[in-house]
């Protein structure tokens, strides 16, 4: 695929994404998407025939990444600066190519649920969820290991009636709790 049709793509998914949670996924045509993006709809749709070919290319994009990442981080060792890294690349990913898709999903819950792609997502964000804690760990280790990668999700959207904090802020925070939640991890001293 030429690096300007990828980039049309990307920037569709983007624009999309941005409707979608904006004014809900099922109230946003394809003719606002290609509205917002200045194109016309037959343009528009020789990338994409339908929104849901939108939205399950970016979750079949965000699937991909987190099977890299997870694929990455079991082979790493359980040392608390491996954990470290581990978290630093999925604070990465949420605060780059996810966090809009995140947002997208708190929104449309129910456009997500009907999707087969929403579903492979959720069972790769549980997959993501559990690298950071091994089986030598006690259930209260474990959870925390959840936690902590839970903490830095939470970190890339906007949380209700909290603090008034930039995105960076945020992001910042999210990485600092999630860090003090794997520091009592076995192999945290190694």
């Amino acid at each position: 695929m030429s690096a300007r049709r990828s980039d049309t793509r990307e920037r569709i998914q983007q624009v999309a994404l941005e409707l979608f949670a904006e004014r809900g996924y099922e109230k946003t045509s394809l003719r606002e998407v290609a509205e917002r993006l200045e194109i016309t709809r037959p343009a528009l749709y020789y990338h994409f025939k339908a929104k849901e070919e939108i939205l399950s290319s970016v979750i079949e994009d965000l699937n991909a990444s987190i099977g890299e990442l997870v694929e990455w981080a079991a082979a790493q060792p359980h040392t608390r600066e491996a954990r470290e890294e581990i978290l630093g690349r999925i604070a990465a990913l949420l605060n780059d190519q996810w966090r809009p898709l995140i947002r997208f999903a708190q929104v449309n819950q129910a456009a997500m649920a009907e999707l087969p792609a929403g579903a492979q997502m959720q069972e790769r964000i549980l997959t993501m969820v559990s690298v950071l804690s091994s089986p030598e760990d006690g259930a209260v280790e474990q959870f925390e290991a959840r936690l902590a990668v839970i903490a830095l999700i939470l970190g890339s959207v906007p949380l209700m009636g909290g603090p008034e904090l930039t995105e960076e802020e945020r992001a910042a925070t999210a990485m600092t709790v999630a860090t003090r939640l794997i520091s009592g991890l076995r192999g945290s001293g190694q």
